[in-house]
């Protein structure tokens, strides 16, 4: 029988707009706004340190206080940060005064590929002085050389006072350089794969070519640097053991195309996603507790005191319990508890297509990405949300008139990619 029905496949069809389809000008302006907010925000941060600064300082405006986990908690205060050395955060915005029998959880990872430094990165070949580097999380060498780079972090000294480092950030300041060889000298390598083209060994970082006076001593580069580092941050070679220190592209911020409709910077895998949660934590107004996390270590596996593997959540919402909580375990906590762990995604690369399913493209200013699971070959490591909490997100996006799309990370044996989530006890739902 013939279908006399023409609705042309409304209500059945996954629909996507596009953001510059459907927005206002008046949304529009304030996409604007908050790019160039963010673009300040990415400018400031070069490290987890400086991440969670940030974050606290933005928090702090909203009547956000400290909170101390070897002291009592702040008296009449619902809007806490705990802070882990200053690399990882948890902030807690309690409902009246107390903490509900399970909270909604925002996650995000604050750091970065990077460069850190080896040990005793410092030597000296050729009378150039370099510091020699252990790459941080996956990278791709070949984008290492020739990027101006700069150098931040902190050092403890002697004394155990802490003092921070950022050269290369301000026009004024030096950079810091790997070299390349000319491609005329360079035949062999050219022929190589593009991930052994260059070799972890090889990413040495330049840090002076000036020798002290003395035309006796040995290493007189080496000396010229380690003689500028004492004078400059009272640091030696046994400074540099305890070192935090790595060395980071030193571009600020930048609008990309003749519109400005991208931004290009380093670290935005995830700081793009530290500043929208954070943003999104400080306007939340629902009657439940309301948890920000923001973890370090993501992108060497959560791992370490300030990784989402730690117990540090754990021992913020122990403290809770036992001082404005009610009488239940922290597991029923769990168990009631809601979350969306926020990371960068791959977006659809027109360069690279045999990268993606065409089918399960995410594709930008389509909205939000909503990956049901990641993980690698298999869906290994990967945690999947569930069906009825996954069905509640797309209602909430859809009543609130939230752009959002789907997709997953490239096609199936093309590589993947984790995230906390798959670490933090907390991902219940």
């Amino acid at each position: 029988m013939k279908n006399k029905k023409k609705n042309k496949g409304k209500g059945l069809l996954l629909k996507s707009e596009l953001f510059w389809d459907v927005a206002s000008r008046k949304e529009q302006n304030e996409a604007e706004k908050l790019a160039e907010e963010y673009k300040g925000f990415l400018d400031k941060v070069r490290t987890e340190k400086q991440a969670i600064r940030q974050c606290l300082d933005m928090a702090k405006k909203h009547g956000f206080v400290e909170a101390d986990l070897d002291k009592d908690l702040p008296k009449g205060k619902s809007k806490l940060v705990f802070l882990n050395r200053g690399k990882s955060a948890v902030f807690v915005k309690l409902e009246a005064g107390r903490l509900t029998k399970g909270a909604s959880f925002l996650l995000a990872h604050v750091d970065s590929p990077r460069l850190d430094l080896k040990v005793r990165p410092l030597y000296e070949d050729g009378e150039i002085a370099y510091f020699k580097p252990h790459y941080y999380g996956e990278i791709k060498k070949y984008h290492w050389p020739t990027t101006p780079l700069g150098l931040h972090g902190t050092v403890i000294l002697k004394d155990g006072k802490e003092i921070e480092i950022n050269i290369g950030s301000e026009e004024k300041d030096p950079v810091f350089l790997i070299s390349d060889l000319l491609p005329h000298l360079d035949y062999e390598r050219l022929e190589k794969p593009l991930g052994k083209a260059i070799e972890a060994e090889e990413l040495n970082v330049i840090v002076g070519s000036k020798p002290i006076k003395d035309k006796e001593a040995k290493n007189r580069v080496k000396m010229a640097v380690l003689e500028y580092l004492k004078k400059n941050y009272k640091i030696g070679e046994e400074e540099l053991v305890t070192a935090d220190l790595r060395f980071v592209p030193a571009f600020k911020a930048r609008d990309v195309g003749f519109d400005r409709g991208l931004v290009a910077s380093y670290g935005q895998d995830d700081r793009v996603c530290v500043f929208t949660t954070v943003k999104a934590f400080l306007a939340a107004n629902n009657s439940v507790t309301n948890i920000l996390y923001l973890a370090d270590k993501e992108e060497i596996g959560s791992l370490g005191a300030t990784g989402a593997q730690s117990l540090f959540l754990e021992n913020v919402l122990d403290c809770l319990m036992a001082t404005v909580g009610r009488k239940y375990s922290l597991y029923d906590f769990y168990r009631h508890s809601k979350a969306i762990s926020a990371d960068t995604t791959g977006a659809y690369d027109p360069d690279y297509k045999n990268a993606y399913d065409m089918n399960n493209l995410i594709k930008m200013g389509y909205g939000l990405a909503i990956e049901k699971h990641i993980g690698h070959r298999g869906k290994a490591l990967t945690m999947e949300a569930e069906p009825a909490f996954l069905r509640a997100l797309i209602n909430l996006f859809n009543k609130k008139k939230v752009l959002w799309q789907t997709g997953h990370l490239g096609k199936v044996d093309q590589g993947g990619g984790g995230s906390r989530r798959e670490h933090c006890r907390v991902f219940i739902q």
